[in-house]
């Protein structure tokens, strides 16, 4: 899968600057860097929901969690079935994630953490080429977090996706992802496979994050 380059401008300041690359299917690709470093409007212009300077397009089909996902006045249930009408998976995402008490409770009653399992049920509903998840793990517990990563996983093994994941979490990086683009300052300052990014960088600034937040 081959992501063009684009960039984003804001009153005349380029905030982000993409020079493109090609994406392996069925690998989890860590985004990381420190807040502000474009991480999010990356994964936004990707996913379609924020334009770039110039038209960017993919032909694969996208899935994307964004960092504060909505829910729909219905069900739990309901809501995850919006996306497919498989009851058996849904149960089965629902029982992963802890939801099975929940799932007659009215969604936008529920409190962050819940409605970011929701949402990650309702995502993996359908198959997706790529599927972009921003920080889907920030508001859960560390139970249900394990949960997410290990779905997560299986959900890249069964579709063959390539999954795009957001995270402010070296240790989540570490733990699910294949290969760590790292961000700065709106610049792809490095790639590559996790342990090499993660373990022994290249670029300065790169050694700089990972210094500051724990290796």
């Amino acid at each position: 899968m081959k992501l063009q380059a684009f960039s984003k401008t804001y009153d005349g300041t380029t905030v982000l600057s993409f020079p493109g690359m090609e994406l392996e299917k069925g690998k989890i690709y860590a985004v990381i860097g420190a807040n502000g470093s474009g991480k999010s409007t990356f994964a936004k212009i990707i996913a379609g929901v924020l334009p770039a300077d110039r038209k960017f397009f993919l032909e694969e089909s996208v899935g994307y969690l964004p960092q504060k996902p909505y829910a729909f006045r219905m069900s739990v249930k309901k809501n995850i079935l919006l996306t497919g009408d498989d009851e058996e998976i849904a149960n089965n995402l629902m029982e992963a994630l802890g939801l099975r008490h929940l799932e007659k409770k009215r969604a936008d009653r529920l409190s962050g953490g819940e409605t970011a399992r929701m949402a990650m049920a309702r995502l993996m509903m359908s198959a997706y080429q790529l599927v972009i998840l921003d920080e889907p793990t920030a508001a859960m517990d560390m139970e249900t977090t394990a949960a997410a990563e290990r779905l997560i996983q299986e959900y890249t093994q069964r579709t063959g996706c390539t999954m795009l994941l957001v995270t402010h979490s070296l240790q989540q990086a570490r733990r699910i992802a294949d290969e760590v683009l790292f961000f700065h300052k709106g610049t792809l300052k490095e790639a590559g496979p996790k342990e090499q990014v993660l373990l022994t960088p290249r670029q300065p600034e790169t050694r700089q994050f990972l210094d500051f937040y724990g290796r």
